[in-house]
C-alpha cells in the first residue's frame, strides 16, 4: 500500500514486477508454491494500466497451469471481496485445493481527467446524474448532511471515526498514513464535499496484495463459516426516491452470511467495513445492527470501536488511514481479518479475537457482499 506508481516520464516498476514477488512471498508464507495453485482470480486493473488481458499475462509470468479457473472480476467497490468470494467457491466446490485472490491497482500515477471522468460515470445514471458532476464522494457528502439532519448528531462526533482510524493505523506497517490526528485536526481541514474535508475522505492509494485459500492449509489459517449477498436494485445513489441512508443491502447480507455461519452478531469479535468516509462507517455499523440508529458516531467518540472497545471496527485503519485503492480494499480488509484471528495483528490486536466479519459495498451500499471468518 503507497503511492508506488511511476510518474509520467519516471522510471519506475509497472504493475506485474510489484505484485510478482508478493505472489511468491504469499506462498511461501503458506508452505505451497506456484506448481500448486489451481485458482487465480485477479482484481481487474484500472484504467491507466497499459497491459490488458493482465490475468493471464500474470499467470504465465508467475508460472501458474490451473485446472480451477484463472480470471479478472470487476464489480466497482465490491470487486476486492468478489475476487475472494470466487476464490472461496473454487475451493469450496473442489474446483480447486489452492486458489489465490490477488491484485495490483495503480491509481496515482493516472490524470485527473480520467479519474473524473470514470467516476462521474460509475455513480449513476450518464444521462442523469452525471450529467451534474456527481462524483463518488458527493453521495457520502448527501449521506451525512442528511444523518446529521435526521439524528441531531453533529459533524463533531462523526469526526471521531477519522481519529479512530489513525489511531489503529498507527500500529498498522501496511498502512498509509501511520500519524494520529485529533478532533481538531479532522474539522479544520479544507472541505472536498460539504460537509466532508480532508481528513473524512479517502485519498488516492496504489495497492497490491495477494491472498492465499486451501483446501488443507499447511499453518495458521481463518476459516470461511458464512457468505451472505445482497443487491437492493439501485445502481449507486439510484434514480428513484428511497432511503440513502438506511443500507438494507448489508443488513441483509449479513443476516444471510451469520445464518450460514450459525451464529449470531454478538458473537463476532471484530469486524472489517468497506467505508471509505467516515459517515459510511457509521451508517454501516447501524444497519449490520451493532448499533442502534444515531449511535454509531457517538460508540466512536466514546472508544467502543476501538481494537480495544467492545465493537471493533476497522482495525487495520480502514480507507481513511490503512488506504482505499477501491479495487483491492475488499482484500485488505480480508487480511486484516485474518491476522487478527491469527493473532498477529501486533499493536492493534484485539484480545481472543476468535470470529470476524467482513462487508464490501457495491457503491453506497446499495448492494453488499458479507464474509464471516473464524480462527482455525
Amino acid at each position: 500500500m503507497g503511492r508506488i506508481a511511476p510518474r509520467s516520464g519516471e522510471a519506475g516498476k509497472a504493475e506485474h514486477e510489484v505484485l510478482a514477488p508478493l505472489v511468491f512471498q504469499a506462498l511461501a508464507n503458506a508452505g505451497l508454491s506456484a506448481r500448486e495453485v489451481d485458482t487465480a482470480i485477479f482484481t481487474a486493473p484500472t484504467p491507466a494500466t497499459r497491459q490488458l488481458g493482465f490475468s493471464t499475462f500474470m499467470a504465465a509470468r508467475l508460472g501458474l497451469a490451473c485446472r480451477g479457473q484463472i480470471g479478472e472480476v470487476d464489480a466497482l467497490g465490491l470487486t476486492g471481496g468478489l475476487a475472494f468470494d470466487q476464490a472461496v467457491s473454487d475451493v469450496a466446490l473442489g474446483r480447486a485445493d489452492v486458489a489465490l485472490a490477488l491484485g495490483v491497482a495503480y491509481s496515482t500515477n493516472a490524470d485527473f481527467a480520467t479519474i473524473m471522468d470514470h467516476s462521474v460515470r460509475a455513480v449513476g445514471d450518464v444521462e442523469f446524474q452525471s450529467s451534474i458532476g456527481l462524483t463518488p464522494i458527493s453521495w457520502y457528502a448527501f449521506d451525512m448532511a442528511r444523518y446529521c439532519h435526521e439524528t441531531g448528531v453533529d459533524r463533531q462526533t462523526v469526526a471521531h471515526v477519522a481519529v479512530k482510524s489513525r489511531l489503529a493505523s498507527v500500529h498498522n506497517p501496511l498502512a498509509l498514513h501511520r500519524e494520529p490526528v485529533t478532533v481538531e485536526d479532522v474539522l479544520r481541514q479544507r472541505p472536498i464535499v460539504e460537509p466532508l474535508g480532508r481528513l473524512e475522505v479517502p485519498g488516492i492509494a496504489d495497492g497490491a496484495i495477494c491472498l492465499v485459500l486451501a483446501a488443507r492449509p499447511r499453518g495458521p489459517a481463518a476459516r470461511v463459516l458464512g457468505r451472505g449477498f445482497f443487491h437492493e436494485g439501485y445502481h449507486q445513489i439510484g434514480g428513484r426516491p428511497h432511503d440513502i441512508t438506511s443500507f438494507p443491502a448489508v443488513r441483509r447480507a449479513a443476516d444471510t452470511a451469520l445464518a450460514e455461519a450459525g451464529i449470531v452478531l454478538a458473537d463476532v469479535d471484530v469486524c472489517e467495513l468497506y467505508a471509505p468516509c467516515t459517515i459510511t462507517e457509521v451508517l454501516a455499523s447501524e444497519a449490520i445492527g451493532l448499533f442502534p440508529r444515531g449511535r454509531g458516531a457517538i460508540a466512536a467518540r466514546e472508544g467502543e470501536t476501538t481494537p480495544q472497545g467492545r465493537s471493533p471496527i476497522n482495525t487495520s485503519g480502514g480507507c481513511l488511514a490503512r488506504g482505499h485503492p477501491p479495487s483491492l480494499t475488499g482484500l485488505y480488509g480480508v487480511l486484516e481479518l485474518y491476522e487478527q484471528l491469527a493473532g498477529k495483528a501486533g499493536g492493534r490486536q484485539v484480545a481472543d479475537a476468535r470470529v470476524g466479519l467482513h462487508a464490501c459495498e457495491l457503491g453506497n451500499y446499495n448492494a453488499a457482499l458479507v464474509h464471516v471468518l473464524e480462527a482455525a
